[in-house]
């Protein structure tokens, strides 16, 4: 198979050599031909110029140097819109995943599967500012999307590139490909995988990062589950604060029809609002369903994707054998 190995970098230069030195071993070991692309993400040290030494030495190694740091996602992106193999890997450029994992996760891709996932099973890292906000982000995610998965974090994946071809990836999105890589049908697997201390180089996650990577939860809950029909959420919260709003009424009604003084009645006033919220959630919800239809017409999207044909033809369906009824 052809593999292209995807390493985001930013200010990794005490780890770049030894990486693609490792990452070469691994390949070769394997029999696959291969390419490395190395994508620095704006970094501002010596990163570039070393990256530009192994690919000088090396053929198969290959750097596309961002204009700007553009955050992780977007360099991952990058790489794999430029890799030509037929099967990815992505991994940090920290060294921290080992790229002798690599060998196992691709005969394990020969096993059927679409994606091997890494799992980190001895984490070293910081408890406070590492471990633990991966485990709350793990913890969060299996509640909010039904979906289990054991190590979100994780960099080290190995994925058949045509199920890539339509993912998007933005914000924190890398940190959820798995998910949105089985939503489009792809046959996932783990694998346990070796995770090393970080030996040069400052990490670039934090405590701040959390708050992020929650955010884009709830986007990738959205997309998963309402994207093709906005209107299912917004609607059901809408008929909810109209239902709402006819209570409040019917009880402001009542409490009028008993004498009671309606000065400063709150159920009045809850009436109007929930009546209000009720028309703008009904109203985003056209909105939505508006802006999928153009963006699934605009991208020439089908919302389906196809895996195999039967008796099928490249020619048009004009010249197709047909069957004379009776």
């Amino acid at each position: 198979m052809n593999v292209s190995v995807v390493v985001p970098v930013k200010n990794e230069e005490g780890n770049v050599l030894e990486l693609h030195r490792e990452i070469a071993v691994a390949m070769r070991s394997t029999g696959c031909s291969f390419e490395i692309i190395f994508v620095d993400d704006g970094s501002t040290d010596a990163t570039f110029s070393l990256l530009k030494q192994c690919a000088a030495e090396d053929a198969c190694c290959r750097v596309l140097k961002l204009r700007r740091n553009y955050g992780q996602t977007v360099a991952m992106k990058a790489g794999i819109d430029a890799a030509v193999g037929a099967v990815i890997v992505t991994l940090d450029g920290d060294r921290q995943n080992d790229p002798a994992d690599i060998p196992e996760m691709l005969r394990k891709l020969d096993e059927g599967y679409d994606v091997v996932l890494g799992v980190r099973t001895v984490r070293q890292d910081a408890l406070l500012h590492r471990r633990l906000p991966s485990i709350i982000a793990n913890r969060m995610f299996s509640i909010v999307s039904g979906v289990k998965c054991s190590d979100l974090g994780c960099a080290l994946k190995v994925i058949r590139a045509g199920f890539l071809t339509d993912i998007e990836l933005y914000g924190e999105m890398h940190r959820y490909l798995a998910v949105l890589l089985q939503h489009a049908g792809a046959r996932c697997a783990e694998v346990r995988t070796n995770h090393r201390p970080r030996v040069s180089g400052r990490t670039k996650y934090g405590l701040d990062r959390t708050m992020r990577v929650l955010l884009d939860l709830l986007v990738v809950k959205y997309r998963l589950q309402w994207f093709n029909s906005p209107m299912r959420l917004f609607g059901s919260f809408g008929a909810a604060s109209l239902l709402l709003s006819f209570a409040a009424a019917f009880g402001t009604v009542f409490m009028k029809l008993r004498g009671t003084d309606m000065t400063g009645n709150p159920l009045l006033l809850l009436t109007v609002m929930a009546a209000f919220a009720a028309l703008q959630l009904f109203s985003l919800g056209i909105l939505g369903e508006v802006c999928a239809r153009v963006y699934f017409h605009a991208s020439r999207r089908t919302g389906y994707v196809v895996a195999e044909q039967l008796n099928s033809s490249d020619e048009d369906s004009g010249s197709l054998p047909m069957r004379r009824a009776g």
